[in-house]
């Protein structure tokens, strides 16, 4: 009778524990994510759709044209990152055509939001300093302000940097002001930056004030909005140590985000996190797989990267229970070894166990092996952005000051006036000097990152037509222009206008040192691509 009522108490326990989970935000969750291809397909059916109405509307106007471009950019924006990409640029080059400055500010907005969203912070912030911001409309400049604002609280995240960090923060601030001096007191953008700020600045219950309000506010707000916004909330609970609110705010974040199909998140990740950090392992493992799946199909590196960097703890995690599980099911074969058969069966079980262990440890070393790959390219791509940025951050105040010079001793003669002091002022202005010196920055910068390069580089040909640079040279200009393409500038305009030759003076000079070298023509550039970094 004993062991009959036992069996009733555990009954009852597991149906009770079974209610609790139906109600929990992992069960809605778990629930959304069985569906989440039917959400993918429905996403991949509208961009059908416009790319139907694109095709058999070739005549349309240019601004038709600029529409249906948009609708596709939005589609894909959060969703794969190369079109994301190909459509915004194709934005920027149909508002060229309509010479419509507020249409080339939003086209150029998009392209910075995809590279930002991409982690390529130079690009991004050349695409945004590049808007004529007075030609936006409010909405418009709204979300340019919003974007400038992101884009540098995320560098300041990046470099963590004592003394730039401060100073990006406070040109953060700036770009907040102007966004929420002309936003509505009630929309999106002034209370989540108004949040954003208050986070920034240590305010954590203003800013939990300011983030409720907007989610009360805003009942339909959806879609990246939203998961942004309840993935921030939650940040703030786990300052408070309210972890139970910050795992049910980014269940509700990675539920939108599967709705609307959205690739570029983090809900997920951080979700595998705090579970990982509860003792969850087995949510924490099943999550992280599908922020990993998210990550490489929207198929931007630095998203796979910072999932990259908690995969593989949560992994180790994962095999170490099931190494523990399987231990415990053959101690308790061991202790009812006197049944047979029940011992047959946990031996069963064991060896699949095994077998399943086995094959998930090859997985990982699998994936763990394209990480470690891809934060190396990741780590060498953040080093030539990191000196670079840098260097041509720098380098405008540099001329700015030599300009200031000459405007002053200028304006000094013209007092006089001593034309002809002024005539030699101006002379002493040697712009192929300034180039040449450009140039030697740029050596000096690229033999940081790549101290080995003229060697490798010269290992591509024989001994009879290596290049070697002049006692007065870093590089010389053969090498350089390879060294160029090894930062990843291949196309020969770009190439043309640094080195100051014509297009066809650069096909010439690429043709030739292939040429010279024994590694077949086509074969060439994938060598030098190879030559590592420090």
């Amino acid at each position: 009778m004993s062991w009959r009522l036992g069996l009733v108490h555990i009954f009852g326990f597991l149906c009770l524990f079974s209610f609790a989970q139906a109600e929990s935000g992992i069960e809605q969750l778990d629930e959304i994510l069985s569906k989440k291809e039917f959400y993918e397909q429905q996403k991949l059916e509208r961009i059908k759709k416009l790319k139907r109405q694109l095709s058999v509307n070739q005549g349309a106007s240019l601004r038709a044209k600029f529409d249906l471009n948009n609708k596709l950019y939005q589609e894909y924006k959060s969703f794969v990152f190369d079109s994301a990409f190909q459509y915004s640029n194709r934005l920027i080059d149909i508002s060229y055509q309509l010479n419509d400055e507020s249409l080339i500010g939003y086209a150029k907005i998009n392209l910075g939001f995809t590279l930002l969203s991409s982690g390529m912070f130079k690009e991004a912030f050349d695409t945004l300093n590049s808007v004529q911001v007075n030609a936006l409309p409010d909405t418009t400049k709204i979300d340019y302000y919003a974007l400038m604002a992101r884009m540098l609280y995320d560098i300041s995240d990046y470099n963590q940097d004592q003394h730039y960090s401060p100073e990006y923060i406070k040109k953060a601030d700036v770009y907040v002001d102007f966004a929420t001096n002309l936003a509505d007191p009630d929309s999106y953008h002034y209370l989540y930056l108004t949040g954003l700020r208050d986070l920034r600045e240590g305010r954590t219950d203003d800013a939990i004030r300011i983030l409720n309000r907007l989610l009360e506010s805003n009942p339909n707000l959806g879609g990246q909005k939203f998961a942004i916004t309840a993935a921030t909330l939650s940040f703030l609970y786990l300052k408070m140590d309210d972890t139970a609110k910050a795992i049910a705010l980014l269940e509700q974040a990675s539920v939108s985000d599967i709705k609307h199909a959205i690739k570029e998140t983090s809900a997920m990740t951080s979700l595998a996190q705090l579970l990982y950090k509860t003792g969850d392992i087995e949510k924490a493992y099943e999550y992280i797989n599908e922020s990993m799946e998210d990550a490489k199909y929207y198929g931007a590196k630095q998203r796979m990267s910072e999932v990259g960097k908690i995969f593989p703890v949560i992994s180790s995690s994962k095999l170490n229970s099931e190494e523990a599980r399987s231990r415990d099911l053959l101690h308790f074969s061991i202790i009812v070894g006197v049944l047979t058969l029940i011992i047959l069966c946990f031996a069963i079980i064991t060896v699949f166990q095994k077998r399943r262990i086995s094959q998930r440890e090859v997985t990982i070393k699998e994936n763990n092996s394209m990480l470690r790959k891809t934060n190396e390219q990741l780590f060498e791509a953040n080093t030539i952005k990191d000196e670079y940025l840098g260097f041509y951050l720098e380098l405008p105040f540099q001329y700015l000051g030599k300009l200031d010079h000459i405007k002053d001793s200028i304006e000094t003669k013209l007092t006089g006036p001593q034309y002809k002091e002024i005539r030699y002022i101006l002379s002493k202005v040697d712009q192929v000097k300034e180039k040449q010196k450009l140039l030697q920055n740029f050596d000096k910068s690229f033999i940081k990152i790549f101290p080995n390069f003229i060697e490798q580089f010269n290992q591509l040909f024989d001994e009879d037509h290596q290049f070697v640079p002049h006692k007065d040279e870093i590089l010389c200009t053969e090498i350089r222009l390879f060294a160029l393409i090894r930062i990843g500038i291949k196309d020969s305009d770009r190439l043309a206008n640094i080195l100051g030759y014509s297009v066809n003076t650069i096909y010439a000079y690429k043709n030739r040192i292939k040429n010279q070298s024994y590694i077949p023509n086509n074969e060439f550039e994938a060598h030098v691509m190879e030559i590592n970094a420090n």
